[in-house]
């Protein structure tokens, strides 16, 4: 049996792409995408379609050319998890413009639109799940969410403050992102081994992972952004871990034997005080590495998301 089947029994894997051909050769339960994956996709001339189903969407919709460009934007995003979802079992995770991720409202209020977009083409929201970077407003905008059976996947997840935060607040699924975790110790100059039982991205899940099951928090911890297989492999056992197909591609090619790693504990305890908004933000200001990352992140999937609106300004 290859690691990508033997990781199977461990974990729920997850692929961290829009290409339809890799999820039909891995087979995972569920696929997220994000503004950069969305705009890989719909730059391959295959999917062309979108583009065009996306114009006329918004044209049809009518009003401002700025309301037609955004109209055009979520109707790809939500067609291409539409397509995916044919052939997946389980979740869709969509992203909402990281440009919103510091307004609690309008999350709010887009979330619900993307949710609708995927509802009139017949796709109840139990499959859907609302992808949003993990700030105090975008976690509390998904606290809101739940009480309408929208549930989301928290993003850019870098810090144990947010962690803390999004359990606390009864998020549904987290991301904390792995490789880029590892890239900026990298890139600091900062890790002294090429041991994968130190490697800062995969100590950090593990820490979660462990305080999640102590307090028996319900919140989904899925491993993202990964590296090399080995920094998965040393999430073996994580609730989920969702990978690029390159990576796919090397577990499944690969036969050696592999092991749990992480194991929920019997016993629980009664959970801390939840953290205040203020006592959030000093404890994520106080991990450097996290605040970069996740303003980084942010930044880029706002660009991605700017460069697919170029792309349909030119078609509206």
């Amino acid at each position: 049996m290859n690691q990508l089947n033997l990781l199977k029994q461990f974990s729920i894997v997850v692929a961290d792409t829009s290409d339809i051909e890799s999820i039909c050769k891995y087979k995972p339960q569920d696929a997220t995408t994000n503004p950069s994956l969305i705009l890989q996709a719909v730059s391959l001339n295959k999917n062309k379609r979108f583009i065009d189903q996306a114009v006329q969407y918004a044209n049809k919709k009518g009003g401002l050319y700025k309301d037609k460009i955004v109209n055009a934007s979520d109707k790809i995003l939500v067609d291409i998890g539409v397509e995916i979802l044919k052939y997946i079992p389980g979740y869709i995770s969509s992203e909402v413009d990281a440009r919103l991720s510091f307004s609690t409202e309008k999350c709010i209020l887009k979330a619900q639109k993307i949710i609708k977009l995927y509802e009139e083409q017949g796709i109840p929201r139990n499959r859907v799940l609302i992808k949003l970077a993990s700030t105090w407003e975008c976690i509390k905008a998904s606290e809101e969410l739940q009480k309408d059976d929208i549930f989301c996947n928290l993003t850019l997840l870098f810090s144990f403050a947010q962690a803390r935060a999004c359990a606390e607040s009864n998020v549904f699924l987290i991301s904390p992102f792995v490789g880029r975790i590892y890239d900026w110790y990298v890139s600091q100059n900062l890790l002294s081994t090429s041991s994968f039982e130190k490697d800062p991205g995969v100590l950090s899940v593990c820490k979660i992972y462990d305080y999640y099951k102590k307090y028996n928090y319900k919140t989904i911890i899925m491993g993202a952004s990964f590296r090399n297989i080995n920094q998965i492999l040393h999430l073996s056992g994580c609730d989920r871990l969702t990978i690029s197909p390159n990576l796919l591609k090397e577990l499944e090619s690969n036969t050696k034997k592999i092991k749990r790693k992480l194991i929920p504990p019997n016993v629980h305890y009664i959970p801390p005080i939840a953290l205040s908004e203020e006592e959030f933000r000093w404890e994520h200001n106080q991990d450097a590495m996290a605040v970069e990352k996740l303003s980084e992140g942010i930044r880029n999937f706002g660009r991605d998301q700017l460069y697919l609106e170029q792309i349909l300004a030119k078609k509206i």
